[in-house]
């Protein structure tokens, strides 16, 4: 799978996770949640990645410049375009 690929997938599994979370009206879910999640752990090999990378395109945005499990578990993933 590519970086697009995993960019598209991305952005269904943060509005799945996010269910009726928002930040600004935005879809948001924590990263905690889905760096636990079972789906997610199968489907990205390298998740910080993808979600750089994401950031980096202004697909989602995030108030950090690490991300780190358990450190930084409660910053929001905000999903920007759909």
């Amino acid at each position: 799978m590519g970086i697009d690929e995993e960019i598209e997938q991305l952005k269904t599994e943060i509005k799945r996770l996010a269910g009726s979370n928002s930040v600004d009206g935005h879809p948001a879910v924590k990263f905690g949640i889905i760096v636990r999640d079972d789906r997610c752990s199968n489907i990205f090999e390298a998740l910080v990645g993808t979600l750089k990378a994401a950031k980096r395109r202004e697909v989602i945005a995030y108030n950090s410049e690490l991300l780190l499990q358990g450190a930084h578990d409660d910053i929001d993933i905000v999903l920007l375009a759909e």
